[in-house]
């Protein structure tokens, strides 16, 4: 594994000579606009291995995104390399279905801290709750950036990472929407504590999303992917560009949906992804 690889992996060109708050924005930039998440393994006959070499061949040699347990790992492994004090925590995804948080933990995250302040670094969610930026970890602070306006509350050593969501405007549609309305304009993303985690504390996690029925994982595939205005979905055959803040406080949300010959046309022009396997949406 070699850093310089990972760099042009993610088209970052720039000297790094210090492990400071600018270098590591631009690095978690370049990994989120480069590598998109996806679930795509899952639905091509794969099996996704938890540890760092397989992640690294995946992502970096073959150019494959990967879920938040991949990503985030590979961002771990960089930000180590490159002399940054960061460690693993683990949180608890928000189901919008079941209004609640899941009781097991089923996600990864990362902690950075730069001179003495704690940053939360998350390469992993995707989708429009992908922040941009690395965030502050600080209680009740609005921390606007394009994709919307993020924050944390922290509860008795719990904390809660939301997002404030704006309208959507659909071309064919007259009325803006947001997706749930009865839910207010607040979207609950998921809470974590600040107790360390070793990437072998995932495996089971690992292991679970693979198989069990239930997860949004295995029902469908989903590749999504920020760009410089907003981000890329494919979920299934329907695909989504979204430009953030397109009017004030609205997002503009495009949806095509493919056939099987686009979708994979849209793999590679889109997402730069070439798959070695027949994926089934």
């Amino acid at each position: 594994m070699n850093i310089q690889e990972y760099f042009t992996r993610i088209s970052y060109n720039e000297s790094h000579k210090d492990a400071d708050l600018q270098a590591l924005t631009v690095i978690f930039q370049h990994h989120i606009q480069a590598i998109p998440f996806e679930n795509l393994s899952m639905h091509c006959g794969e099996t996704i291995k938890l540890d760092l070499q397989s992640t690294y061949n995946k992502i970096v040699r073959k150019k494959r995104g990967g879920w938040c347990l991949e990503s985030n790992h590979l961002l771990f492994w960089a930000l180590q390399e490159l002399g940054y004090d960061v460690c693993i925590l683990g949180g608890n995804s928000y189901e919008p279905a079941e209004r609640a948080y899941t009781t097991e933990i089923n996600h990864i995250l990362l902690k950075v801290v730069i001179k003495g302040n704690s940053y939360i670094v998350d390469a992993g969610f995707g989708g429009a709750y992908q922040a941009w930026q690395p965030l502050m970890l600080i209680s009740g602070k609005d921390q606007p950036q394009m994709p919307g306006i993020f924050r944390f509350m922290e509860d008795n050593g719990t904390w809660y990472f939301e997002k404030v969501k704006r309208k959507h405007c659909i071309p064919e549609q007259s009325v803006p929407f947001t997706d749930t309305p009865e839910l207010g304009n607040i979207r609950k993303i998921y809470t974590f504590t600040l107790e360390p985690r070793h990437i072998n504390d995932f495996q089971e996690l690992n292991t679970y999303l693979q198989v069990s029925p239930d997860t949004i994982l295995q029902k469908k595939s989903i590749c999504s992917l920020q760009t410089t205005e907003g981000l890329y979905a494919l979920v299934g055959w329907t695909f989504t560009e979204m430009k953030y803040n397109y009017m004030e406080d609205m997002d503009l949300v495009q949806i095509t949906t493919l056939t099987d010959e686009e979708v994979e046309k849209t793999l590679k022009d889109k997402f730069n992804i070439v798959l070695e396997n027949k994926l089934v949406p």
